[in-house]
């Protein structure tokens, strides 16, 4: 059964380990990015910039997946897409590479149609299909995100 609020909305009160796992109620875990976390578009990109430079794709993940539910809906492919690539960049640091080439590849295709400057993203992506180094890409994806608007 999944946690929920006063108000009966899903919310994930369970801790997770720094690669997104859950873990066990009252355990230790890695701070969360908050259920009504609603970035600006400059904040949630220097938000996921900061927690990849900490190696922290998944919670990079839940703070493009904080703008995309509240973004514009124009934008929101764009927010989809980044968060994908960042869960496949927790899927690599877990060893499932099979599971990290799908989402690099359906993320990649979502951001790309949003042109420059996220086609460097989509393209490092892109790139990642075959890489097994999780530090690397992880910083490959950091640097070619967007600084400020973007």
């Amino acid at each position: 059964m999944r946690d929920r609020d006063a108000e009966g909305r899903p919310r994930n009160a369970r801790p997770r380990d720094a690669y997104g796992r859950p873990l066990p109620y009252g355990s230790p875990g890695v701070d969360r990015v908050p259920d009504e976390y609603a970035p600006t578009t400059p904040q949630a990109l220097e938000d996921g910039r900061r927690f990849l430079a900490e190696g922290l794709p998944f919670n990079a993940h839940e703070v493009f997946e904080g703008r995309w539910k509240c973004a514009p809906e124009e934008e929101r492919e764009l927010w989809q897409g980044l968060a994908q690539i960042c869960v496949g960049l927790t899927h690599l640091q877990r060893g499932n590479g099979r599971g990290a080439l799908t989402l690099f590849s359906r993320g990649a295709a979502r951001v790309q149609a949003y042109g420059e400057p996220y086609d460097e993203v989509g393209r490092a992506a892109s790139g990642l299909a075959h890489d097994g180094d999780p530090e690397r890409a992880i910083e490959l994806i950091r640097s070619a995100l967007p600084v400020g608007e973007g």
